[in-house]
């Protein structure tokens, strides 16, 4: 016993192994193939059983019949042989002078009154005794009419209040070659079922899976230099339609990545470039020519450079933590309108322009850092393109405080109004290094009001030229009844008096 476990254990492990090799083909003929024929046979064993049923209630029906006609042909007389005549009768339908094929016994009291010819001499083939017109009925071995199995009725009759039994045994031979023909009939046409759903299902898989072996294809073809490629799409709305039509929005996705990828290292590659390249050329510059160039003016030079460069390398290093998925700023609450307000004075301090600022009370939760470098951005992006005057106003709508930065500047074309959160966007009115930045403040914008939850927009100045940029984002709390969703001029607000009374 010990050598055959390591060997069955053996051939599970090759079984699984090759189940596990095998194709999706192989796998789905063998198991319609495995289930079809366990249908087969539990059906076919079932109507097998009620066939052979039905066939033994068949001769069990003409073992009665015979027995009954027996019974009527039991007359005064016949049993005890006090009538020749009726016992005559009597011993012709039993068949007592002739081979039949049914056997029949007359039984009294345990002995044989008549038989048909091949028992003739033999004891009772059974000594039940039902009751008068009952029935039982047996299949059995009779030793006495050989090895083949038997169907016995025994019939229960009394005639002039002398009780006896008419016993009939007929053969069941017919029973088996029926059932034989059935079982071969039924074997071989599931056979041919077997073979047929196998091939069915071999050859409709293969079909099913021929757009996923092109869509295999396609795809090992596809390499990270050219993702332009798409899998071919099969007619319909099934499954594996549905799974091309994924793919290719995949592709397409990864490929857009890797557009924006390839375009913000080449982006930010030039932008590194210019201020590394100034610093270099200065530098040469005083190497050759130490007296060429006052100390001070390349003190000014070489700052302005390095400042340039630390807040280029910050706002990369910021959009490369957001594209990694950085953890959500934190949750404190922000006077966004106090926060506007200051913002707005330091602008009024640095700047020549009109600065309107018009605030509601509005807090929200937020990373305060981040959300001044929102504000700030929305308004050094005012001020570079605003012509004299730039507005800033907070109101809250709804369950939003909506925060506003609006120039009279160019304004942005409508067709640029979603692009210009991109990154590394520069309308071609602020080119210049002078008037235009990196272009990355708006996309920072854009990062960091997704990651407090909020949204913005950029739409066109009213009343025009100039462009409006809004940001909405949820509140920290309810605003009380009278709050106002419209902003307050130049009206105290909270006990305060706003900027906008007294900077102009």
């Amino acid at each position: 016993m010990a050598p055959a476990e390591p060997l069955r254990a053996r051939h599970r492990a090759r079984a699984v192994r090759w189940w596990a090799a095998a194709g999706m083909r192989t796998r789905s003929t063998v198991a319609a193939v495995l289930v079809l024929a366990l249908i087969g046979v539990v059906t076919g064993t079932g109507g097998l059983l009620v066939l052979r049923r039905s066939l033994l209630d068949t001769v069990a029906t003409a073992a009665l019949v015979q027995a009954r006609l027996v019974r009527v042909a039991v007359t005064p007389g016949a049993l005890e042989g006090t009538d020749p005549v009726a016992r005559a009768r009597l011993d012709a339908l039993v068949g007592a002078d002739e081979a039949r094929g049914t056997h029949v016994q007359v039984v009294t009291d345990g002995a044989v009154v008549t038989a048909s010819r091949a028992l003739a001499g033999l004891p009772p083939l059974s000594l039940r005794v039902p009751a008068v017109a009952q029935a039982e009925v047996e299949v059995r071995t009779l030793p006495e009419l050989g090895e083949e199995p038997r169907l016995v009725a025994v019939l229960g009759a009394s005639a002039d209040g002398l009780r006896y039994t008419v016993v009939v045994a007929e053969s069941t031979a017919g029973v088996r070659a029926t059932l034989r023909t059935a079982a071969v009939l039924l074997a071989a046409g599931g056979a041919l079922l077997l073979v047929a759903a196998g091939a069915a299902t071999r050859v409709f898989v293969g079909r099913s899976l021929r757009p996923v072996e092109a869509i295999r294809r396609t795809v090992d073809g596809i390499t990270s230099d050219d993702l332009a490629g798409r899998v071919p799409v099969p007619a319909g709305d099934d499954e594996v339609s549905r799974l091309a039509r994924t793919m290719n929005a995949m592709l397409a996705r990864l490929q857009a990545s890797q557009r924006a990828q390839r375009r913000f290292v080449a982006d930010a590659s030039h932008e590194l470039r210019s201020p590394v390249a100034t610093l270099r050329a200065a530098a040469e510059v005083q190497r050759l020519h130490p007296g060429a160039t006052a100390p001070a003016e390349f003190a000014e030079l070489v700052g302005g450079e390095a400042v340039r460069l630390e807040r280029l390398v910050a706002d990369l290093l910021l959009l490369a933590r957001a594209d990694e998925g950085a953890p959500a700023p934190a949750r404190t609450e922000v006077d966004l309108d106090g926060l506007l307000e200051s913002e707005g004075a330091r602008l009024r301090a640095s700047t020549a322009l009109e600065v309107v600022v018009r605030t509601a009370p509005a807090r929200v939760l937020g990373d305060a850092g981040q959300l001044t470098r929102v504000v700030r951005n929305l308004i050094d992006n005012a001020a570079r393109h605003a012509r004299g005057r730039v507005l800033l106003a907070v109101r809250t709508v709804g369950p939003d405080a909506v925060l506003s930065v609006t120039d009279d500047g160019p304004g942005v074309p409508e067709a640029d109004r979603e692009r210009v959160f991109d990154r590394f966007v520069r309308l071609q009115d602020s080119r210049e290094r002078a008037t235009g930045g990196t272009g990355l403040g708006l996309a920072i914008v854009a990062a960091a009001v997704a990651a407090h939850g909020g949204s913005v927009r950029c739409t066109g100045a009213r009343p025009a030229p100039g462009a409006e940029f809004e940001v909405r984002l949820p509140l920290a709390a309810q605003e009380p009844d009278g709050a106002g969703d419209e902003p307050v001029g130049d009206e105290p607000v909270g006990g305060r008096q706003p900027p906008s009374a007294a900077r102009r």
